[in-house]
């Protein structure tokens, strides 16, 4: 009896201290992302100002390419030329300082202003605040057109559009990950050596769907790091793309070294997943794509083929990229990234 009060003494006291900790935590990411909003307001602002306030992009690109490098040297690598352009089309997007909103973090603000119509730009910003949403959830909805959606929609259809971001995309701890890569780069307080994989990998993926998508063969784009359970494990697919022709799901895993058999056997795993979860009746087999590029080798496999019978297989290899085909783009988005990690670093920065 006296070891279970123990217990139950040393649990209320643990959840004590955690919600301090946690509460401390999050007033601390409040404030920094606040700082960081704010920083790049005035720094695009300052940008803007000294080329005597030209809105047109190529308009003083020459400023920006001489600070970059500057900047980069002192403050770190959230200061590279791309990333000031950023700063500067933030101003330019936003330009009443006043309406900023301390809700919404410099990644939220760096995905809306990519929304060139002001109209849709503001609905999606109120439905962050409102709705709480990530970034990622955020980057989903632009995506899906989910504002043209919601606008088309009779009024009984427009709770279940209203609703489908909680069921296919429901809020996990990684929607956090980001906004904390950020900040580190904003503090220029990471360790670049246990970050450099994830964001090849990431950088990948972004340019694997830009791929896919204009290849003009009936891609749709559905869900980054989508969560797929199985018992009582989670597991999460890099990109998770629909094919409108071929009426199936197309899955990709991208490993940032070698391809080993566990990788193949997992894409396949996911594609079974996927067929028992979320198929419909009218759907075809799910495609699984692993793809792995490391320096020495760049490998791509499909997993399906063997399953979907002769016919299906030959209807599938019209629409979908071939291996050789996406083993060539692999090679080609991992030399642009590796050049424009160059340039941007800088002598020998990492």
């Amino acid at each position: 009896m006296q070891n279970k009060n123990e217990n139950i003494r040393i649990g209320g006291v643990h959840e004590s201290i955690r919600e301090i900790i946690t509460g401390a935590r999050g007033r601390v990411y409040r404030a920094a992302n606040s700082a960081m909003v704010e920083a790049y307001w005035q720094v695009g602002k300052q940008i803007v100002e000294a080329q005597s306030g030209e809105a047109r992009a190529e308009y003083g690109t020459g400023l920006i390419d001489s600070l970059a490098p500057m900047l980069t040297e002192e403050f770190g690598r959230g200061f590279t030329a791309l990333n000031l352009h950023l700063m500067r089309k933030f101003y330019l997007t936003f330009p009443n300082f006043y309406a900023l909103r301390k809700e919404l973090s410099w990644t939220h603000y760096r995905r809306l202003i990519r929304v060139d119509d002001e109209h849709r730009r503001d609905f999606y910003l109120q439905e962050c605040i409102e709705q709480s949403w990530s970034t990622r959830l955020l980057d989903r909805q632009i995506n899906t057109h989910y504002y043209e959606r919601l606008l088309a929609a009779h009024d009984e259809a427009r709770d279940k559009v209203r609703n489908e971001v909680q069921v296919l995309e429901p809020l996990t701890e990684q929607d956090t990950i980001i906004n904390r890569t950020v900040m580190l780069d904003f503090l220029d307080i990471r360790d670049r050596a246990n970050y450099l994989e994830s964001e090849l990998e990431q950088a990948l993926i972004d340019k694997l769907q830009e791929f896919l998508l204009e290849l003009g063969k009936g891609f749709a784009f559905v869900a980054r790091q989508r969560r797929i359970s199985s018992g009582d494990k989670s597991y999460y697919i890099d990109l998770v793309l629909y094919n409108y022709i071929l009426k199936c799901f197309v899955l990709v895993d991208l490993k940032v070294g070698s391809l080993t058999h566990q990788d193949i056997g997992q894409i396949d795993f996911y594609r079974r997943i996927y067929d028992d979860k979320v198929r419909r009746d009218d759907d075809n087999p799910t495609v699984g794509i692993v793809l792995s590029s490391s320096g020495d080798a760049n490998i791509v496999r499909y997993s399906v083929m063997a399953d979907v019978g002769e016919l299906h297989s030959a209807r599938y290899k019209l629409y979908l990229p071939s291996e050789e085909e996406l083993q060539a783009e692999l090679v080609r988005e991992r030399q642009e990234i590796e050049a424009l990690r160059i340039i941007d670093e800088g002598r020998g920065r990492v």
